[in-house]
């Protein structure tokens, strides 16, 4: 055999090698067990470039998402805790989690529908939050769905009358991880009586890789109005124009830009807690934001087909809680993005309806895409 053979074949090794290495996948692996002897499972998910999504089934939430930075490097950019009882005995800052029957705040937990009033739990002073004890409290069911595009398919029913709402809820939510590093959240719901849904997820994301701060990443909304809230966090009903206020975020700026200025809103979010209204509210996927951190150069892209988005800031996270590299989450190191309707709908008649009928499809769709430049 010549050089000339063997150079061929050793190429072809390594170019084996290297497609084989490209392959995308999906694991299960066990996670946990609860107390109750129940297993909680996590599922790996790795694409094509080697972006990797660790997801759980405790609460459908994403414990870890890679993304490359301009030099190609895969970080971690989503906050999560370190040790499982953190997840399983009641996920207080919701870190990565599937949030339902209704994500954000319902007014004292009071609401009217056909003529019955309900009433849920209260749990964030007077209000309702994030569902009560919801669905970021409950281990869904996992099915692994395609791994050429990994695809991991969580499902669950709520049982009538679960946490004070009405009727039997079947839901089931998609964690697609292209091959062109975006995850693509897909969100279907069918129910028996009349109710109410607005799901999100609540990953808390930091683009730096070392979960220090994000007030020196820069973002833009593509929207002219955002909803005041009362001392309690419940929109006042007014759609108020970001024109003039810290809350203008139509052309990017960094998010600690405006952040501690003299203002009422922000006073009362003790930073950035609110619901910003798109400026095309049509239900088809448009994009609505994009979240930069130029020293790593990784850009996040948001797509949806919802409505509004709630830009959280971090505001307690208190240093109380070790992060997954070195040292704790300090206040605003990590930021939502949860898009959805808006908070207290089923109570604002000029909101857009949060009401889901039998017979009729809750079918909604985000993505976060991840890039550099």
């Amino acid at each position: 055999m010549n050089f000339k053979s063997i150079i061929i074949i050793l190429t072809a090794f390594i170019l084996q090698g290297c497609k084989e290495e490209a392959k995308s996948s999906v694991t299960d692996s066990v996670y946990a067990v609860t107390s109750e002897g129940e297993e909680i499972h996590k599922y790996t998910l790795i694409n094509t470039k080697g972006m990797q999504m660790e997801v759980i089934t405790m609460g459908g939430a994403i414990i870890s998402l890679t993304a490359p930075d301009k030099e190609g490097k895969y970080e971690d950019v989503v906050l999560g805790y370190t040790t499982p009882d953190l997840y399983l005995n009641g996920n207080q800052s919701y870190f990565g989690a599937i949030i339902g029957r209704y994500g954000n705040r319902i007014a004292k937990g009071k609401f009217t529908l056909e003529g019955i009033d309900y009433q849920l739990p209260v749990n964030d002073g007077a209000n309702h939050l994030h569902g009560g004890k919801g669905f970021d409290q409950r281990n869904w069911k996992a099915e692994i769905i395609a791994e050429d595009e990994p695809s991991l398919k969580l499902s669950y029913t709520s049982v009538d009358g679960e946490e004070g709402y009405p009727g039997n809820l079947n839901i089931s939510v998609i964690y697609t991880l292209t091959n062109n590093n975006a995850l693509e959240i897909s969100y279907e719901a069918d129910t028996d009586k009349t109710t109410i849904i607005n799901l999100t997820q609540h990953s808390y994301f930091n683009l730096s890789g070392n979960f220090k701060t994000i007030l020196d990443h820069s973002l833009e909304l593509k929207a002219d109005n955002f909803l005041p809230v009362d001392n309690t966090l419940i929109p006042t009903g007014e759609l108020r124009s970001v024109t003039g206020t810290p809350f203008d975020f139509t052309i990017a700026k960094n998010i600690g830009q405006d952040i501690n200025v003299h203002n009422n809103q922000l006073a009362i979010g003790k930073g950035y807690d609110h619901c910003w209204i798109f400026n095309d509210t049509v239900k088809h996927m448009k994009e609505v934001a994009g979240l930069y951190h130029k020293d790593s150069g990784r850009y996040m892209t948001v797509y949806t087909d919802q409505p509004a988005i709630q830009f959280y800031s971090g505001n307690f996270l208190d240093g109380t809680l070790k992060n997954k590299k070195e040292g704790n989450y300090e206040n605003r190191s990590g930021l939502c993005l949860e898009t959805q309707h808006y908070p207290d709908s089923p109570n604002q008649k000029e909101f857009p309806s949060v009401v889901l009928r039998p017979g009729e499809r809750y079918k909604t769709k985000t993505i976060y895409e991840f890039s550099v430049k």
